[in-house]
């Protein structure tokens, strides 16, 4: 319950940061400061599916999308925008789940291959449709892949950190539990035998 929470909170946080303060600016790129949560939010849908399955995450999802569109029309984004929030954030969550369900590889490197596609479609989804040429027009054309690439390196990065952070921290403390698609698909003595 707690990583579930978790999760629906890093939404919640991504939306507020975003909508309070400027971007950062490094040289051509723009990364949104919400960016950040973003890669926190990937990883915890991860967390979410390993122990709860792809079936529940979906659920989740759902709940997850409205709690974001929701917050950030509450504060104060043009509907433009929250259409492009919403419309990424189905994708990437989608496009996260069914790869990290496909790999069947240690979770950093399944949180690292679903994370960085999600990451890209989720950066250039939002920054083309919503803040790029096709919605708000904040971001020109000529600036659109600077854009796309400063959020897309800004989540990974986090994806990678967090990832990397939780599997230390779990595995210190012996509370590893292995993927539920894992635990399905194998022999039951053998699951027991690795507990």
């Amino acid at each position: 319950m707690f990583r579930i929470l978790i999760y629906l909170l890093s939404i919640v946080i991504a939306n507020v940061v975003t909508a309070k303060f400027a971007p950062i600016q490094l040289g051509l790129f723009i990364i949104p400061y919400g960016t950040l949560f973003i890669g926190l939010t990937l990883v915890m849908r991860d967390m979410v599916q390993n122990r709860f399955g792809r079936g529940k995450t979906y659920m989740l999802i759902v709940a997850a999308l409205a709690i974001s569109a929701i917050t950030s029309h509450l504060l104060g984004d043009a509907l433009w925008v929250v259409f492009a929030s919403t419309l990424s954030f189905i994708i990437s969550e989608t496009v996260d789940t069914e790869i990290y369900t496909r790999f069947k590889l240690p979770f950093v490197k399944r949180v690292m291959y679903s994370g960085i596609i999600a990451g890209f479609l989720d950066s250039a989804v939002f920054v083309i449709i919503g803040i790029g040429p096709l919605g708000l027009k904040f971001v020109p054309w000529e600036l659109v892949p600077y854009a796309i690439a400063g959020q897309w390196i800004a989540k990974t990065l986090m994806q990678l950190i967090i990832a990397g952070g939780i599997r230390h921290f779990v595995m210190k403390l012996g509370i590893y539990e292995p993927n539920i698609s894992d635990v399905q698909h194998t022999n039951p003595q053998t699951v027991r035998a690795t507990r």
